[in-house]
């Protein structure tokens, strides 16, 4: 967060101060061709990681037996079905991130030979596993693609902006997750685009008061005199956004929630920080004033995004708990609207008690606190069968994130923590607050001992990558420009620290390349003599 500051505008003649100015100041938001240009390299590395060879392996793995089904249920009666017993499906997540797998079953075609179903797509047929894989790939990619330009704004540069977007798709427990028809990089999407969302706010608000201020405005005066001038085109609609983007989140899983706090109080602060820069006497008492209603519209938007997204269920008949004559002695009710809305809440209660109770022991489970160590990695699929020029083969999809990029998030938490409070940068409560909100709540959980896997830790992935590239941006650059005449005699300084602590990042990115190479093979299922399979398993047991 910027420090304090009494100055405001310059003289009655218009202008701002220098250190108002540089203190309001954001990225270029004009289109910036080679930035652009870099962008769309890093996302065609993403997309070719995630698109070639998406058909393998043939089936149904981990969770898809579930969410490829219930997508097509959706696709086909609007609900998640049971085409064993002919009736709705009881499940116990959102139907967002089912309806997008969903949406890849209708254009390439879904199979289930099982059940005896075999439909074509509606504008071509593929293997089927690349119809309910298709859209995990898609926005696997666009969150690379997002994480690029967030980053980009975050650190004034792209090419750190470039790095963040890199990590993420060189990184083995995302690409696991882009190939695999599962609901956590959905989550992990909408998530990372609601910040997205809000740094443009933070952003739009920045350009109106420096705007404001060059055309004279008295950020000291009271009351409407000290703001910017209103109307519609001033409303925060990134806030607004990143209500709807949230209500998304949720609408896939409910762990979204807990990022719902997060981005409230960095909304608040950054609204404050932005006051505070222009001279505001009262940046506290201002901000709550003129942004909480704001913020209460956006909790709004986060419910009525959520219940539409259950629109086929609410308009329907088949959903399970949805009509009160196919459960007696439920409580349901069939009044129009406010039943359905009633049958809802009670469809949600039965949910949540599920979750509540969600405590059977799994081979693949692990605690909070194994997470960020890789101590027990989901393995997705298995197979011996095959030739591999070797007595005994192995392949396997297991979701482990690369090794380097992981084993450096705890050291770089610690140093963005360090760094932030050593520099008062914003950016550090930035990151730290959505890797809170994504990974603290499940410490509660686990007291519980609640069963909890890996791939819960998904949404807070990108926010642990920015945590990187921030202390990457530290090596890389000075804290902040000299002052004084000691400028030009430090000017070869800065040149040399910049050239050492590129060589230094840059080497390091690569080394987090040649990780993610040696442990391809088992992020996709290749086929592999079992010596190299097994030396691929770093923590033994831990890993197998």
């Amino acid at each position: 967060m910027a420090g304090g500051s009494s100055a405001g505008a310059g003289p009655a003649g218009g202008g701002v101060a220098g250190v108002v100015r540089r203190r309001l100041a954001t990225v270029d938001a004009r289109l910036d061709g080679r930035s652009w240009l870099a962008t769309g390299f890093v996302v065609a590395v993403a997309a070719i990681l995630r698109f070639v060879g998406l058909s393998h392996p043939p089936g149904k793995i981990f969770d898809e037996v579930y969410y490829a089904r219930d997508a097509w249920g959706l696709v086909d009666k609007g609900v998640e079905w049971n085409y064993k017993d002919g009736g709705p499906s009881y499940v116990v997540h959102p139907p967002l991130g089912k309806w997008l797998i969903g949406l890849g079953e209708w254009a390439f075609g879904y199979s289930d030979a099982e059940h005896g179903i075999s439909v074509p797509g509606a504008l071509t047929t593929t293997a089927p596993e690349f119809g309910w894989r298709f859209s995990a790939a898609l926005i696997g990619t666009l969150s690379v693609l997002l994480l690029v330009r967030i980053g980009r704004r975050l650190f004034h540069s792209t090419v750190l902006g470039c790095a963040a977007g890199l990590l993420l798709a060189l990184d083995g427990f995302h690409l696991v997750l882009s190939r695999t028809a599962l609901l956590d990089i959905f989550l992990l999407f909408f998530v990372l685009a609601a910040f997205g969302a809000l740094v443009l706010d933070r952003d739009a608000s920045r350009r109106r008061w420096a705007r404001a201020l060059d055309a004279g405005l008295d950020p000291t005066a009271p009351g409407r005199a000290g703001r910017p001038a209103g109307g519609w085109r001033t409303w925060p609609w990134w806030r607004l956004a990143t209500g709807v983007l949230l209500g998304c989140a949720f609408a896939v899983k409910w762990s979204a929630l807990y990022f719902v706090p997060a981005f409230a109080l960095l909304a608040v602060l950054w609204q404050v920080g932005v006051r505070r820069s222009a001279g505001v006497r009262r940046p506290w008492r201002d901000t709550l004033l003129d942004e909480v209603p704001w913020l209460v519209l956006a909790g709004v938007l986060i419910a009525v995004t959520y219940v539409a997204t259950w629109s086929g269920w609410l308009l329907g008949d088949d959903g399970y708990y949805r009509l009160a004559e196919r459960y007696p002695n439920s409580g349901l009710s069939d009044t129009p609207v406010i039943g359905a809305l009633g049958n809802l809440w009670e469809y949600h209660s039965a949910a949540l008690g599920f979750h509540n109770q969600l405590d059977d022991s799994h081979k693949y489970q692990s605690w909070p606190w194994q997470w960020l160590l890789l101590g027990r990695p989901v393995a997705f699929y298995w197979s011996g069968d095959g030739s591999c020029g070797a007595s005994s083969c192995a392949a396997e999809i297991l979701l482990l994130g690369t090794p380097l990029l992981w084993w450096s998030f705890l050291p770089a938490l610690a140093a963005v923590a360090w760094l932030g409070l050593a520099r008062r940068d914003w950016r550090a409560g930035a990151i730290l607050l959505p890797v809170a909100a994504g990974l603290l709540p499940w410490f509660w959980f686990a007291l519980q001992g609640r069963t909890m896997f890996s791939f819960y830790a998904a949404p807070a992935l990108p926010f642990l990558v920015l945590a990187v590239v921030y202390v990457l941006g530290a090596i890389v650059s000075p804290a902040g420009p000299p002052d004084g005449p000691a400028a030009v005699v430090d000017e070869q300084a800065t040149r040399d620290r910049r050239l050492v602590g590129g060589v230094i990042a840059g080497a390091y990115v690569s080394l987090v390349a040649l990780c993610f190479a040696y442990f391809y093979p088992v992020f996709v299922g290749t086929l592999l003599p079992y010596a190299e399979w097994s030396a691929r398993m770093w923590l033994d047991g831990r890993w197998i």
